[in-house]
């Protein structure tokens, strides 16, 4: 289908202001700009509680921000989730707008890692965040209100590399089990074009100029893209993974990343679904004040994250 008019209009806006080939821009620029975009999310929607809190990190103290739902029970499952941006960009006040949509839709607490970004911190110390995160929380899950067998992790864009490839990590190690793994709108295989990054290279919000800047800055050179660390999607074994969701959208370049990923968690015989929204570019969850459709989407994954962790 064409693009839904709400995406239309704005990327006609987006396109009159002349943006510069995103390999040109600095990296505080691409901050920013991300930082301004997702301005976009609209009113702050209101949940039960949130806190502020660190847990020992291997960089050291690791900020993370807990959202609880409103009318919140003692104990609740959960999702650790890590933010989008390229793994150079983003952070957990950036994003507030998705844990918030995420921790009452789904009804679960959400764990936001504020994990370390690139260049300042280069692969892999923002996967060794995402997976010490995990097995701090998973370990002392109680002390979180969390039920530790209904402890999921969630990642949308960059951020579902991080949260795909610790899901692989933990398969492989058997602990902790995890119970969920959502990944929107996931980057899932930086070493190859897939026929979406080719068609769709420019012109729907993310492009491949902004993909190869922020790969330029988060890998040390001469780093192996194939390594399933980096592109889980080329992983060897995807068996032994939990229960997994996957959402799209129909005008991402990533899009053929999570629908390749789901035909092979699904001959894995992994329990997974996927939803491809229709009209939909990158991001369009994060920009309920520009389309309005993100919030339909959230009730969808919503319902899907309270049916994986009742």
């Amino acid at each position: 289908m064409p693009l839904e008019p709400n995406v239309k209009r704005f990327l006609d806006l987006l396109a009159a202001g002349n943006p510069p080939d995103a390999r040109s821009i600095s990296v505080e620029e691409r901050r920013r700009g991300l930082a301004a975009l997702m301005k976009l999310a609209g009113p702050q929607v209101a949940v039960g509680r949130v806190e502020d809190r660190t847990l020992p990190g291997p960089g050291g103290a690791l900020p993370v921000r807990i959202y609880s739902p409103v009318n919140a029970a003692e104990m609740l499952p959960a999702l650790i989730y890590f933010h989008g941006g390229g793994l150079v960009a983003g952070s957990i006040a950036t994003h507030d707008s998705i844990s918030r949509a995420l921790t009452n839709s789904g009804a679960v607490r959400v764990v936001a890692v504020e994990y370390r970004l690139a260049p300042e911190h280069r692969f892999p110390a923002a996967l060794q965040d995402a997976m010490a995160a995990v097995q701090y929380v998973s370990a002392r899950a109680a002390e979180f209100g969390i039920d530790a067998s209904r402890l999921g992790v969630c990642g949308d864009s960059a951020g579902g590399t991080l949260a795909a490839a610790t899901c692989q990590a933990q398969a492989r190690a058997g602990t902790p089990p995890l119970a969920l793994q959502l990944l929107i709108c996931p980057i899932l295989d930086y070493s190859r074009g897939t026929p979406s990054r080719r068609d769709l290279a420019s012109g729907y919000l993310i492009d491949e100029a902004t993909l190869d800047h922020d790969l330029m800055h988060y890998l040390p050179a001469g780093t192996d893209l194939s390594d399933p660390l980096i592109s889980p999607l080329l992983a060897d074994e995807v068996g032994g993974m939990p229960r997994t969701i996957i959402h799209t959208a129909e005008f991402d370049p990533l899009c053929d990343e999570g629908r390749y990923y789901f035909e092979r968690l699904t001959r894995a015989r992994i329990e997974v679904s996927y939803t491809c929204h229709p009209g939909m570019i990158h991001l369009f969850y994060g920009l309920g004040a520009v389309i309005p459709y993100a919030r339909t989407a959230f009730e969808q994954i919503g319902s899907q994250i309270r049916a994986a962790l009742a």
